[in-house]
């Protein structure tokens, strides 16, 4: 039985045959193991993160996220709210925070949710999923359920920007979080610690855009990994990972490089140390095969 529930924002790169949807695969893998148990805020919406800024205005893009914030009040009281995506958490903690800090801003948003019964307090926390693993289970905890240690595996964590600013993750530095070397080291694999490349901008939407400087950033990140001597990069942003390992191939066509980096998420590498199979893992939805995590799932 769960002992730790949360109010559970999926959002939408979460949902079966979506960008994430492998992240959120391993996620549950992890949260079995761990006996968290994440409970979904019904009829959610979408944060906004991309949409939200293109000229729509600030006031719906808060009330998009204090709609969700306000359900999970409702259907989950007493519960923090819990995202896996660094956009969704980025989205509905600024909305929070800027409801608790501004009553205008409060008042005016609550008015718009009023014409769908609805209101909002944004009186709990909104936490990334790994301020969960890190605060409420501990390093410690994590290494106690390791079935098959990633003996020999060497890990460049890779935070990217929005798990990093303007929040981060309470107590890591900003220019060299530990995190995800953290999680490394206690499911025993080798974590790169002098990687300089970890809070480097993968480009983000920038890839659509302007897909040349996006993928020089890219290169930059692979290429560092791979002067460390990384098997992989892992990482706990659903942007950085799709970003990262999908146009691999675009930018060996442009730079005449050979870049062939696996690039996963921490929530992977976890399911496969607590012993869960290739599929829990969600290691069969890798573009680029994390042959060696491959093996050790078996």
């Amino acid at each position: 039985m769960a002992n730790k529930e949360y109010s559970f924002y999926p959002g939408c790169s979460s949902q079966k045959g979506a960008s994430a949807s492998n992240l959120q695969t391993s996620v549950k893998a992890v949260c079995d193991t761990l006996g968290i148990q994440l409970n979904d805020i019904p009829d959610w919406n979408c944060c906004a993160a991309s949409i939200g800024y293109a000229e729509g205005g600030e006031l719906p893009r808060l009330a998009l996220s204090a709609r969700n914030i306000a359900i999970s009040e409702k259907e989950h009281p007493n519960q923090d709210i819990v995202a896996t995506c660094a956009a969704c958490w980025l989205a509905t903690r600024e909305t929070r925070e800027r409801l608790e800090e501004n009553a205008e801003i409060k008042k005016e948003v609550n008015e718009a949710l009023g014409t769908v019964g609805l209101s909002v307090e944004a009186n709990k926390k909104v936490r990334h999923m790994v301020e969960v693993l890190i605060e409420d289970i501990g390093y410690d905890e994590i290494k106690k359920h390791v079935k098959k240690p990633l003996s020999g595996v060497k890990i460049a964590g890779y935070v990217g920007c929005q798990t990093n600013r303007p929040f981060g993750i309470d107590g890591e530095s900003f220019e060299n979080p530990q995190y995800m070397d953290k999680f490394a080291e206690a499911l025993g694999a080798e974590p790169i610690t002098n990687y300089e490349k970890k809070v480097q901008c993968c480009g983000g939407a920038l890839i659509f855009s302007e897909p040349e400087k996006s993928h020089a950033m890219i290169k930059d990140i692979i290429e560092s990994a791979y002067d460390h001597g990384a098997d992989m990069i892992a990482t706990p942003c659903p942007v950085c990972q799709m970003n990262v390992e999908i146009y691999q191939g675009k930018i060996n066509e442009k730079y005449n490089t050979n870049l062939n980096m696996p690039v996963i998420y921490y929530s992977t590498m976890m399911a496969v140390a607590f012993g869960k199979s290739a599929k829990e893992a969600a290691l069969n939805g890798q573009v680029i095969k994390a042959e060696k995590l491959d093996k050790i799932a078996g």
